[in-house]
């Protein structure tokens, strides 16, 4: 009977000055295949992997977030109903969404004039601001003709997948 190798250590399966603990998060894509998940984000400290299978996490209804719970539980009531809302002013405008998680930077550089304003008319090939995703900048066109009616994020903010960049009245 042939010796088998002993595996090596899960430190030495990754390059030095990776993202995080790599049996962590073999810990974790296992946790995804036994539990079907779909998206998992882990945080360890200032470091952060977003792992993803199959549909964008919004459609499957699925988002787990580590570290885990911390010592404090809450076990308070649902929340009451909120009351009618009144009519609500972002009616009828059509969102631009963030396409990827990343940064929105609303001009091509710090001295630049930024891509659009309130008031801005744009088309579907008009590009409207600049999505920093992993140190490469991707240009988001608002793919919807109209004019720019609200901005609803700031320069330098992080940005979710599906968030909400600026609604524009048709």
């Amino acid at each position: 009977m042939a010796k088998r190798k002993p595996a090596k250590p899960a430190a030495e399966k990754i390059a030095p000055g990776s993202p995080m603990d790599f049996t962590l998060l073999e810990q974790v894509v296992k946790l995804m295949k036994s539990n079907d998940l779909t998206y998992v984000e882990v945080r360890d400290g200032d470091k952060r992997v977003i792992l993803r299978s199959g549909a964008a996490p919004e459609a499957s209804g699925f988002h787990m977030a580590f570290p885990a719970p911390s010592a404090q539980s809450s076990t308070s009531a649902p929340p009451a109903a909120p009351p009618p809302a009144a009519a609500n002013p972002d009616d009828g405008l059509i969102p631009i969404k963030s396409p990827m998680v990343g940064t929105f930077y609303s001009s091509s550089g710090p001295d630049a004039k930024p891509f659009v304003a309130v008031g801005s008319a744009v088309d579907e090939e008009t590009d409207v601001c600049i999505i920093e995703a992993m140190k490469v900048f991707n240009n988001i066109k608002a793919e919807t003709k109209g004019t720019i009616a609200k901005i609803a994020v700031t320069n330098g903010q992080t940005v979710e997948f599906g968030q909400v960049l600026f609604l524009v009245k048709p």
